[in-house]
């Protein structure tokens, strides 16, 4: 009788480890839920607002003269910057040449950005809105622990297409006043504009 007692007790215990270890894989391998779409939305403006730079809000900065919490990086090849690019930018090529990327440079672009100021944000941007190579640089960077922003636009759209992305109620404003020539990033010169119809702070455009 005592045998059978301590037949049934040893069955018992083992049934309930199973059923546990049963219970555990289940919970542990069950497939994660599908996110909503209202959080699919919550997080793509979420990555938007944190990423993206509206260039209306840095050409107010530059006509401000209120440099001094960003650093713009211009990742075009050393021979397009010195041709042109937007006034204070500083150039950490992406490119070799015009024709040639220098993605495979990744110590030289990873120590270039991590020798920039820690208490600025650092906003870059390449050739035209969809270009890559302010994406795959951003890509690069994150996996090193360095996080930049990216211009809402890309060179091409600031000097050739200025009027596409400024508003038709805004006062006029000369593109040849936030251009600049030459190694270095340049000064802004006090551009003086009417207000803007966009508004400032976190609701401009």
């Amino acid at each position: 009788m005592k045998q059978i007692i301590q037949t049934i007790l040893i069955s018992a215990v083992v049934g309930a480890v199973a059923a546990g270890a049963v219970a555990f894989g289940v919970i542990r391998y069950q497939k994660p839920q599908e996110p909503t779409n209202e959080e699919l939305i919550k997080n793509f403006y979420l990555t938007e607002n944190a990423v993206h730079v509206s260039p209306h809000s840095l050409r107010t900065k530059i006509m401000k003269g209120q440099t001094g919490d960003y650093v713009l990086v211009d990742l075009r090849s050393q021979e397009e910057y010195e041709r042109e690019h937007i006034i204070t930018a500083v150039n950490i090529p992406a490119y070799k040449d015009p024709n040639t990327s220098a993605y495979d440079e990744k110590d030289r672009i990873i120590g270039a950005f991590r020798a920039l100021p820690k208490d600025k944000d650092v906003i870059v941007y390449c050739y035209s809105t969809p270009c890559m190579t302010g994406r795959k640089i951003g890509k690069m960077l994150a996996e090193n622990g360095i996080y930049v922003k990216h211009l809402g636009i890309g060179w091409n759209e600031w000097r050739y297409f200025w009027n596409l992305w400024n508003h038709d109620g805004e006062a006029p404003t000369n593109v040849l006043d936030y251009v600049v020539s030459g190694k270095e990033p340049g000064v802004p010169k006090g551009i003086k504009e009417l207000p803007s119809p966009c508004g400032e702070g976190d609701l401009s455009c």
